[in-house]
């Protein structure tokens, strides 16, 4: 038996949180046989970025019960279960915490959706509960409150059991042991780290760093690398020292704050990430009479529409421009069937090129097609997001097509042209990985707004 269960708490130093809601799903491994959820009275203060985050606050936890008051029932919920939970030794510690209180002692095996996905889930560009379930195919609603992240890891966990066919995995990554329990040496590194987000700096007794890394919540991420059984924790764990930050405030800066420290440091533990985040390439092969769409590992001082982490993706967005643009297989590098119509001709997706009837002309006109829609919006403009506190606001700073950085204002100051901006800004490298980043937001329109320059 499973109890899948999430965890909603205060924030606040390492041991000292309060849960503010939880729920329990228990699971046969083949279906749900009974659940439990509740608001939670934690008696102590919630952090704003957590309230912020999860949209739980003081007020609707005042009629709440307190925990002993449930206690009981997560006893009962979870008898004879394994706990399971996407990060499980930070929901289990937080668990022990609050009965440890109560003066029980609260024992149960763990296993850990996150562990378990990277092993039956290798290829997946994230392991975040939010990005994994979403480029799965999950639907997931109300993220970061206790009952939709427990129910969306029900059915993260239902898939991954059907991955494990001989159970082996399952068996070799159950943990009988205490996952949550931090060396006293880290708690006065983890006491004095915000649960906010920003980037993290890794050092160790050199003062090197070792390790760069990004979250929306620091301390919660540090926690992880300290109680994770990877062979990266491992070192993390080995080798910590101490542990820099810079709050960032908004989710795109973050990503390219990451990317341009990791390259410009070179940190031992970030080796897949010190040249390219995205090392594959698609690129527009012209020298033909009908332009040629072409996968490959990305080469220097190379031109490519767009970057990606793996071919899986790289083959997902090459079929996608084929069908929006009309595109022809045949003139891509993934084309197999050497005579004949491409697969797309059959459903009337490609204009005919594949059998001679499209002049190159019209077909030159669909791929310009596909590269004006690879453009940002305007040349000279920024994207205005949230900042690192109340009454600031970020921006990313991009000028003839070309990334220049980042930078905060505050909100009584407008920011309206090229002096303004630069006098303000943090300049950062152009490059393929920082394009690919800054196009993704903005497709997903994940800002406040954009301020094209040269409309002002």
């Amino acid at each position: 038996m499973y109890a899948i269960l999430d965890i909603e708490t205060t924030g606040g130093k390492y041991d000292e949180e309060g849960i503010t809601e939880i729920a329990i799903y228990k699971h046969d491994g083949e279906s749900i046989t009974d659940q439990f959820s509740s608001l939670v009275n934690p008696q102590i203060k919630i952090q704003p970025f957590v309230q912020k985050l999860t949209g739980i606050s003081s007020k609707m936890l005042k009629n709440a019960p307190k925990f002993y008051e449930i206690a009981k029932r997560i006893v009962q919920i979870t008898d004879g279960c394994i706990i399971v939970a996407h990060n499980a030794s930070f929901d289990y510690r937080i668990l022990q915490t609050e009965f440890r209180r109560l003066g029980f002692p609260f024992e149960r095996k763990s296993l850990c959706t996150v562990s378990l996905s990277k092993i039956l889930l290798p290829d997946q560009p994230a392991y975040s509960l939010g990005k994994l379930v979403r480029n799965l195919g999950i639907p997931f609603s109300d993220q970061h409150r206790a009952i939709g992240d427990a129910k969306v890891t029900v059915k993260l966990f239902e898939l991954l059991m059907e991955k494990d066919t001989q159970k082996n995995i399952l068996k070799m990554y159950v943990s009988s042991e205490q996952p949550n329990k931090v060396p006293s040496k880290y708690l006065e590194i983890i006491d004095k780290l915000p649960s906010e987000m920003g980037v993290y700096y890794i050092h160790n007794l050199k003062n090197e760093i070792i390790y760069i890394g990004k979250s929306n919540n620091i301390k919660k991420k540090i926690l992880y690398h300290l109680t994770a059984k990877s062979k990266k924790s491992g070192v993390i764990q080995k080798e910590i020292c101490s542990v820099t930050y810079a709050l960032v405030g908004d989710e795109l800066i973050t990503f390219l704050k990451e990317q341009n420290e990791i390259k410009a440091n070179s940190p031992k533990l970030n080796k897949a990430l010190r040249y390219r985040t995205y090392p594959l390439g698609i690129r527009l092969e012209e020298r033909k009479e009908y332009p040629k769409l072409i996968i490959e590992q990305v080469i220097e001082e190379t031109s490519y529409l767009s970057v990606f982490k793996n071919v899986k993706n790289a083959k997902k967005a090459l079929f996608n421009w084929a069908n929006t643009f009309g595109l022809c297989l045949k003139k891509t590098s993934i084309a197999r069937n050497i005579s004949g119509p491409c697969s797309n001709y059959g459903i009337d997706k490609c204009e005919s090129v594949c059998i001679s009837k499209e002049s190159a002309f019209l077909y030159r006109g669909r791929i310009h097609n596909l590269l004006k829609s690879l453009q940002y919006p305007f040349s000279n403009f920024i994207i205005v997001s949230r900042g690192r506190k109340s009454g600031e606001s970020s921006f990313v700073f991009i000028e003839n097509d070309i990334f220049k950085g980042y930078g905060y204002f505050d909100l009584n100051h407008q920011i309206k042209n090229n002096e303004q901006i630069k006098s303000r800004l943090v300049n950062m490298e152009d490059n393929l990985d920082t394009q690919k980043i800054i196009r993704s937001f903005l497709d997903s329109k994940k800002y406040n707004k954009l301020i094209n320059l040269d409309a002002i």
